[in-house]
Parts: C-alpha cells; sequence; structure tokens
C-alpha cells in the first residue's frame, strides 16, 4: 500500500499569520509555488493562496504590508501520513484542492500535491481523474 508519508514534500515553506501579503508572494515566487501554509508554533492556522492575494487583497485595495492572516483561507482540509494516496487523492477530489497539508500530533509535517501523486505512474489516472473533478469550473457570482 502506498502512503502519503511516501510521497509527501517533507521541507515545506510556511508563513506566520503576522507576515504580510508581500512576503507571502515573495515566498511564492521563490519557491514556485502557489499556496503556503500559514504555521505558528508548528500547528498549521490557514493557507494562503496566489488566488487569497488576488482577490482578498489586490482587488480590495489592501497595502501590500497586510498580515497574512487577513486574507488567508481558514477552513483547512488537511491529510495524515498514514493514510494511504487514493484517500488523499479522494479527499483532494472532494473539495476541490490541489495541495493538501499533511499534519501529525497537530503538527505539519508535509504537504502532497496532485503533481506529486500524478509523477508515481501508479497513480496518473486517479490524479488526472482528480484534477478533472477540481478544475471544474464555478459559476460567477452575480
Amino acid at each position: 500500500m502506498n502512503l502519503v508519508r511516501d510521497m509527501m514534500t517533507e521541507n515545506v515553506a510556511t508563513i506566520s499569520p503576522e507576515q504580510t501579503i508581500q512576503e507571502a508572494a515573495n515566498l511564492m515566487k521563490e519557491y514556485n509555488v502557489g499556496s503556503i501554509p500559514v504555521v505558528q508554533h508548528g500547528q498549521i492556522k490557514g493557507i494562503i493562496t496566489d488566488r487569497d492575494i488576488t482577490l482578498r487583497s489586490t482587488a480590495e485595495g489592501l497595502p501590500s504590508h497586510t498580515p497574512v492572516s487577513q486574507v488567508m483561507s481558514t477552513s483547512i482540509v488537511q491529510g495524515n501520513p498514514s493514510m494511504n494516496v487514493q484517500e488523499a487523492v479522494d479527499l483532494m477530489s472532494e473539495n476541490q484542492i490541489r495541495r493538501l497539508p499533511i499534519v501529525e500530533n497537530d503538527q505539519l509535517v508535509g504537504m502532497v500535491s496532485l503533481g506529486d501523486i500524478a509523477t508515481n505512474e501508479k497513480f496518473d489516472e486517479e490524479a488526472e481523474l482528480a484534477l478533472t473533478n477540481i478544475s471544474i469550473p464555478s459559476q460567477p457570482e452575480m
């Protein structure tokens, strides 16, 4: 059985809730990622995405020194290292997310992405199906 712990990235770039959205954007650029877990004392408090920065700060005219805590997503879907990869794919698909923070004993221990799963030949079909489900467009709010 393939477990998430065998595929997850362990050295995850994180940011604290007090840091600025500009710092978050710079970390995303530096690590070439679209989301960063917001962590305080090893515990995940939220996640900030490039989309959060665009829609919740830039579009609202907030300054670049706005704290991450004001624009981060706080409803966090998370997995654990001992879940199997199919469970992770299902969870990501159900919640329409591409990256899953991995938590053990209330501490962030890694991150797994659909890309991590897709590069594993055993799971490329599952990742493709999950991506199809995640990529279904939502209707714009009117």
